[in-house]
């Protein structure tokens, strides 16, 4: 997908993936990575992710990556921070409090940013992304942080009834991507059209909700 896409969306506001609050698999799921208080953790494709926050209010120092300068600055003034601007490996680096957000291509997004860094949620990063590039993101991810393990959270549906984004992400493929580097552990796997009526208006008649662990081997 091109980088216009993304950065129209958020011009346009068109942010349906954006959620208003938390999303409970944080509260529910975050403490089975056993990632150590104070640690340092990863949000690809972050956007203004309310996520972001409730890991910092758990004592973490976060580190975003993102398109989209709009969205970071909206994150940055909805809590009336103002933060710091530096340049580094073609990206604007955005800083405040415990928060560090990287804007530019996620694909040549440097080691030197993740530093560090002992987890990774993807909440709507790896589902933003069509097959195509999924095998793309999660190698990228491995390389970047290969002892990490990530909170993943997808969505799987018959993809003849509804085009991404959201792209429909199986079990089965998230293996495909993972299996050689990560254990998969499921946490929960449930349907949750009811919750998404835009989903149900664009043609799908089932949707389900997958959270797992990708622990490293």
């Amino acid at each position: 997908m091109e980088h216009e896409f993304w950065i129209e969306r958020w011009k346009t506001q068109d942010i349906g993936f954006h959620q208003p609050q938390f999303d409970p698999a944080l509260d529910k799921f975050w403490s089975r990575l056993e990632v150590p208080a104070g640690a340092r953790v990863f949000v690809p494709l972050c956007g203004k992710s309310l996520d972001m926050q409730w890991l910092a209010e758990r004592g973490h120092a976060v580190v975003g990556a993102e398109l989209s300068e709009q969205a970071v600055d909206e994150f940055f003034a909805e809590r009336g921070l103002v933060p710091n601007v530096r340049h580094e490996a073609n990206f604007t680096v955005k800083s405040a409090g415990p928060y560090e957000i990287w804007i530019g291509d996620f694909f040549a997004l440097p080691a030197s940013a993740v530093t560090g860094v002992a987890g990774v949620y993807d909440r709507a990063a790896l589902v933003a992304l069509p097959a195509s590039m999924q095998e793309l993101y999660a190698n990228k991810l491995k390389a970047l942080l290969p002892k990490a393990p990530i909170l993943l959270i997808t969505l799987d549906y018959d993809q003849r009834q509804m085009d991404g984004p959201p792209f429909a992400t199986s079990p089965k493929m998230i293996d495909d991507l993972f299996a050689d580097s990560y254990e998969r552990i499921d946490l929960v796997s449930k349907d949750v059209l009811s919750g998404h009526p835009h989903f149900q208006q664009r043609g799908l008649t089932a949707l389900t909700g997958d959270v797992c662990l990708l622990r490293p081997r």
